[in-house]
Formats: structure tokens, sequence, C-alpha cells
């Protein structure tokens, strides 16, 4: 191992209790906890790469933690890092998808909405809004979508899906840790603080007017609201943007696929893109 590991534990023993954090654990738990795991190296370059969440340490085989010797030199802090064969992972996570690498992080505060959408570049704007989108595989294809077609926030209902769910990080690629997010409330705060940021709420419907044949008539600061996989978009949603647009198809499309297509005939001009860093201009 590298010197950026030096201060890396090998642990053996399966009941060693540092591990006790890493044992398998239910989201719900690791959330009273203010705690999530991230799982795989890629996934967990991109969270020392972040500011929002502190990463508390590492688990993982020697392999995977030399695959992460550079994120790890450049991080502002070096977590605690323990160091252990894929077999003793395995006993320890239970579950099959970390390919030799974990972490456990803080999940911090949310920030306010508001907080949110004032870090957001001036002139043309594109944000995402889900609305009661329950089901972590579509939460994390939403942001993972948002990351590819540069949107600069997402803002999510208090009912929808958590983005530091552990299999919402993974289907994103980690860029739930990565791209300002916050929820809100209800519709009349959300309205509100949109409106008073130039920022008009447009909803993806399936019996909204063609996307293609209204877009250039769109709003450049925009919020695209996608809503609920079975309900569609609540009246509350729909009631707070000013159009409604859709996208003609044959059989209807699952909400990520929907939103992906919107936000790439959407993003020209719009989009707050990623620097070299990966940093967003939100």
């Amino acid at each position: 191992m590298g010197a950026v590991h030096g201060t890396a534990r090998r642990i053996d023993d399966p009941g060693d209790p540092r591990l006790d954090a890493y044992r398998v654990r239910s989201d719900p738990a690791l959330r009273r906890a203010d705690q999530f795991v991230a799982e795989g190296s890629l996934v967990v370059r991109r969270l020392l790469g972040g500011g929002r969440h502190r990463v508390s340490s590492i688990l993982a085989t020697e392999a995977a933690l030399d695959a992460l010797g550079d994120a790890l030199a450049a991080a502002a802090a070096v977590p605690e890092i323990l160091v252990a064969d894929a077999a003793l992972l395995r006993a320890v996570a239970g579950y099959p998808f970390h390919r030799g690498c974990l972490a456990l992080a803080e999940r911090g505060p949310v920030p306010p909405l508001g907080t949110v959408l004032d870090a957001l570049a001036p002139g043309p704007a594109l944000t995402l809004v889900l609305d009661d989108v329950l089901n972590p595989d579509n939460v994390g294809a939403l942001f993972r979508n948002a990351a590819a077609f540069g949107v600069g926030a997402v803002a999510l209902t208090a009912r929808s899906g958590d983005p530091c769910y552990r299999k919402a990080i993974r289907v994103s690629m980690g860029e739930s840790l990565r791209i300002p997010w916050a929820r809100f409330a209800d519709w009349s705060e959300a309205g509100a603080a949109l409106r008073a940021r130039g920022i008009e709420a447009v909803a993806l419907t399936p019996d909204g007017d063609d996307l293609d044949a209204v877009a250039e008539r769109l709003p450049h600061r925009m919020a695209l609201v996608v809503g609920n996989e079975g309900a569609g978009l609540s009246p509350a949603a729909r009631g707070a943007s000013v159009a409604a647009v859709g996208i003609p198809t044959r059989e209807s499309l699952n909400v990520a696929a929907a939103a992906a297509i919107a936000l790439y005939r959407l993003a020209p001009g719009r989009a707050a893109r990623p620097d070299s860093a990966g940093r967003y201009s939100a």
C-alpha cells in the first residue's frame, strides 16, 4: 500500500468491534444514526471528492484501497481506513455490491430549498423536482440523469425517496452525493421559493403538450417536475406549474426514462455543467 495508507489498520477478525458500523444494517437504522453506507470504489471516490458529507471510515480490500489512492491523497481529511480481505467483507456486509470497498459517511443536515436555489448561477438554469417519486431505483436514476444533462439542483417532496438510501446511491453512481438537493414540505412553499428566484415549474406528464414542439418557448430558468410512478403528478404540482409537456409514445415510459429524454431536449443553454473537478455551479 502507498504512503497515503500509512494509517490503515488491518482487520482479520470478523468480530472486531471496529466493523460494527458495517455489519448488515437497514437503511432506516442508518438514517436514525445520521449515517449512510456507500458501495464501490467509484461511488466512494465521488463521496471523497464532494463536500456535503463527511466520510467517517472506509472498509476495503488492499486492491480497492490502492485504486482510491489519488482520491484519498486529495481529500481534505483522510477518514479511518480499515483493510480486510474479500471474504471478511462478504461476511460483514452481507451483500455483493461493494466490490471490495465500502464507506461510512454522515448524512448531515439537509439544506433549505431556498439555500440550494440561491446557489444556482444567474441566467439560464435547469433544476429537477421529484413529486412523490418513491422507488429508490427511480430516485437514483433521476439523479444520474440530472448529472448527465447538467441539472444544477434537485428538489424532492417530503414523501419522495431518500437520495442517501443505499440502492439510490448505487443506481445514481454516486451522483446523489454530489448534486445539490433539498426537500420541501408542500408545493405552496416550493412554488414560492422557485418564483422568488425567477424559476418556473414545468410539469412532465403524458397528457402535456408535445415537448419538442414547445421546447423553445419554455422558460430559460426552469424546474422540470416529474411525478409518482403510479399516480403521476399531484394536483398541487400541476397547479404550481406554468406549463405541462409530454413525450409522444406508443406505450408509457418509466419516469426516469421520460425525464432523461426531456432533460436532453431542454439542457442546451440552460444546464449548469460540472467543472473539470466534477463540481456543480449549484
